[in-house]
């Protein structure tokens, strides 16, 4: 089968692994957000119709495969993922945890090839 997908006029396969780090690199992404994020990811990926093909929590960083289509950019993706999933971090979390001042989760900027 071929792996290329394709919109109106074209076939694409435009795959990025892109790195990001949560703020002063707090190692949080353990213990009960770890259960929680993968899934909230994924759900965020697909209303910018992406998929993340693989992707790994480390105790402070994510690792992310993530297929997106030609008519979004990787930067309004990637700040769509990192937006949204801190503010419900912060609505899911905030109440219980004093790191989630203001919905600041995720440090500025990401690393992506």
């Amino acid at each position: 089968m071929d792996e290329n997908e394709s919109l109106s006029h074209s076939k694409w396969e435009c795959k990025y692994h892109v790195v990001f780090i949560p703020k002063c690199r707090r190692r949080t992404l353990y213990k009960e957000l770890r259960k929680h994020l993968g899934e909230v990811f994924r759900r965020l990926a697909g209303q910018k119709e992406s998929r993340i093909l693989e992707g790994h929590l480390m105790p402070d960083h994510v690792h992310m495969l993530i297929s997106i289509p030609p008519k979004y950019a990787v930067s309004q993706v990637i700040g769509h993922i990192k937006g949204k999933s801190a503010i419900h971090l912060a609505r899911v979390y905030g109440e219980q945890k004093r790191n989630f001042v203001r919905q600041h989760f995720w440090a500025r900027g990401y690393f992506v090839w």
